[in-house]
């Protein structure tokens, strides 16, 4: 009798387009893990309850996207330091005594990315973040660990913006404004952590912040350019960089969480790029 593999998935509203059980069937078969992972199209209003009959009914371990990673807090019965600093979670994991452990994973992977796979400086420099959403909650805090000169969160709604920079003012020099009033000057990098790339559409921001050197990144990652990619491009951006090594990079951390091992992600990173070019 074989056993049965273990339960695991990605919660959101949509997710079909996610990569993610690509991504961790890879994992998987390159550790010798024993698991299966799957999509789960929760709505906001279903979220708990769901997630916790997922968990009730077997599951493991659940990764969190878009737009369910704060409600995920109110889920887990305890957080990891990282989760609790940006009251943000991406994932969940069920604990020997049957608790649920909120992590976030979100900065790690981001910081590997543009640090290691890209050789993006953060020290001294200027840093935008574009969104004041649950993606940015989760990568203030490592950016901020790398010291960077300043570091602006621009939102539509600016008051939300300040609400979470003031979250964050022990860490350094972080402050909150509306896409109008983000200050003059080149940014040294851009994130866009909005989900508006995936409709389409790209935020209201002045003409005039990205400069020759400026690197431009968006969280949000698709086959052809995303909607942000190609504005920075327009705005004379030359290194305009997608998500996709993120999405790895975050996914491996959660692996690790999850089985205790950190797969290689190169690999994975290669193979995804080379599929999501057929489809």
């Amino acid at each position: 009798m074989t056993d049965t593999p273990d339960q695991y998935g990605v919660a959101g509203h949509p997710v079909a387009h996610s990569w993610s059980p690509f991504i961790h069937g890879i994992f998987a078969k390159e550790t010798g893990q024993s698991m299966v992972y799957r999509l789960y199209d929760f709505t906001p209003e279903e979220f708990r309850e769901r997630v916790v009959e997922f968990f009730q009914g077997g599951g493991r371990g659940l990764n969190v996207t878009l737009p369910h990673k704060v409600a995920a807090v109110e889920v887990a019965n305890e957080l990891t330091p990282r989760a609790a600093r940006a009251q943000a979670v991406n994932t969940l994991a069920l604990q020997g005594d049957g608790r649920l452990l909120g992590d976030n994973t979100d900065g790690a992977g981001l910081v590997r990315d543009l640090c290691d796979n890209f050789n993006v400086v953060i020290t001294r420099r200027r840093i935008l973040i574009i969104g004041a959403g649950g993606a940015t909650r989760g990568v203030i805090a490592p950016l901020m660990a790398l010291e960077p000169l300043e570091l602006i969160i621009a939102n539509r709604t600016a008051e939300k913006a300040r609400t979470l920079a003031g979250d964050f003012q022990d860490l350094g020099p972080v402050s909150g404004v509306g896409f109008a009033y983000v200050p003059g000057g080149t940014f040294d990098v851009i994130i866009n952590a909005t989900s508006a790339s995936l409709s389409g559409e790209v935020p209201d921001i002045p003409v005039g912040v990205i400069g020759e050197d400026t690197v431009c990144y968006d969280m949000a990652y698709g086959k052809a350019d995303t909607a942000f990619i190609q504005w920075a491009v327009q705005q004379g951006c030359s290194h305009a960089l997608q998500g996709w090594g993120m999405l790895v990079e975050q996914a491996a951390e959660s692996f690790r969480v999850w089985r205790g091992v950190r797969p290689p992600t190169g690999p994975v990173l290669a193979a995804l790029k080379e599929r999501a070019a057929r489809v």
